[in-house]
């Protein structure tokens, strides 16, 4: 086996590790001993190299293997991949509490200008689940859990759980004043009611089946597509609805949530390629297709809690910012390669899928230094924080 990595390129690598330590948070090397992701020196001789080496294999994608040559190669260490899968194994908490510090940092990204001047001071969340696997019929499965920022685009929370764990709003810590913005598979009673009863909001996306509405003035079943019916297309509208939550035991109504059913009704050519998707999805699961789960299939629903602050039409405009996280999955998948696990065992996979996280909000945080400051390199004081002024010539 061959590196790709030259002897002359490690020079240039070790001034850019010192741009990677410098982004890092404070007390890193303390925690790896607190955490116990670094317990003794064998093969590895510090908390410093151990994080170097880690990072060959998540950020660059190298199998352990390759990993302990290239470390070997770049004098960082000696140590077989064995050895490095148990390293790897004990530096879940470790790279969990990198990643966490890492999201507290101030963003310096571009502001979503549509959220900020609807929503003011308020924080929107946007959130979303996906299922990860290591490759093969016999894989295990982990789904994540996310959550990110606007207008920041910033990572607010990770949760990893069974892949079993479904989606729901209850998974994620909650604020007074946030906003959750989530599509159709957190339109469930139990967690609109959770998010309202800590004092924030929901935008959500719905269909017929899985958030049914009530109508505040009869009490009866909204009839939603009597109602979407009379809109134009490219036109929104909004009607009050309620949510209510059922008791774990019987059929009393143990909660009521206020708000809005708010919709839109698509273009022609848009609810067209919706029908065919929902006609597809009920061939693959041998399900008879309905003829109101084609109808609405025609507009997009929205259940809020925002009462005020917001329009219809903004409403709708607002939820069309939940595509960044879609674009953030995108991101994750394809750039640190984590659509698949590569890990046999849970303790493995799961300090996987932590590297992989803390390396992406790394990048992240790399990515908005570069584009926000003069390209001259480094900062001075990253390389000697006690520097003295040059005399003149």
């Amino acid at each position: 086996m061959e590196c790709s990595v030259q002897p002359s390129e490690f020079v240039r690598l070790d001034e850019d590790w010192q741009l990677v330590e410098a982004l890092l948070p404070a007390g890193w090397m303390e925690m790896a001993r607190e955490l116990q992701a670094f317990r003794r020196a064998r093969g590895i001789n510090d908390v410093r190299t151990l994080l170097r080496v880690m990072l060959i294999h998540l950020a660059d994608g190298c199998s352990l293997r390759e990993t302990a040559a290239r470390a070997s190669l770049a004098g960082l260490a000696e140590v077989s991949d064995v050895a490095l899968l148990k390293r790897l194994r004990s530096c879940a908490r470790w790279f969990e509490w990198m990643a966490q510090r890492l999201r507290g940092a101030p963003e310096l990204s571009s502001a979503a200008p549509l959220a900020h001047s609807a929503l003011g001071a308020r924080t929107l969340k946007l959130v979303d689940g996906s299922v990860v696997s290591e490759p093969g019929v016999t894989g295990s499965k982990w789904r994540l859990h996310y959550a990110i920022s606007l207008p920041q685009l910033q990572c607010q929370q990770v949760h990893l759980g069974p892949s079993d764990e479904g989606e729901t709003l209850k998974r994620f810590e909650v604020h007074a004043g946030d906003v959750f913005m989530a599509d159709r598979g957190y339109a469930h009673p139990g967690g609109i009611a959770y998010v309202k009863r800590h004092g924030a909001d929901v935008i959500v996306r719905m269909n017929l089946v899985t958030l049914p509405l009530t109508d505040p003035a009869s009490g009866a079943r909204l009839d939603i597509l009597k109602h979407v019916r009379q809109l134009k297309v490219g036109q929104a509208g909004s009607w009050p609805a309620l949510v209510q939550v059922k008791a774990k035991r019987g059929q009393q109504v143990a909660e009521t949530v206020s708000g809005r059913l708010c919709a839109v009704r698509k273009s022609a050519a848009a609810a067209d390629k919706a029908r065919q998707r929902v006609w597809r999805e009920s061939q693959r699961n041998g399900a008879q297709l309905q003829a109101q789960t084609l109808e609405a299939a025609e507009y997009v629903l929205i259940f809020t809690t925002l009462e005020s602050e917001l329009d219809a039409a903004q409403v709708m405009e607002v939820y069309r910012l939940r595509w960044q996280i879609e674009l953030e999955f995108k991101r994750l998948k394809s750039l640190i390669q984590l659509g698949h696990l590569k890990k046999h065992d849970p303790e493995a996979a799961r300090s996987w899928l932590q590297g992989k996280l803390m390396v992406s909000i790394l990048i992240a945080r790399l990515i908005a230094h570069v584009e926000c400051v003069s390209p001259w390199g480094y900062e001075i004081s990253w390389f000697s924080p006690t520097s003295r002024e040059l005399p003149l010539a």
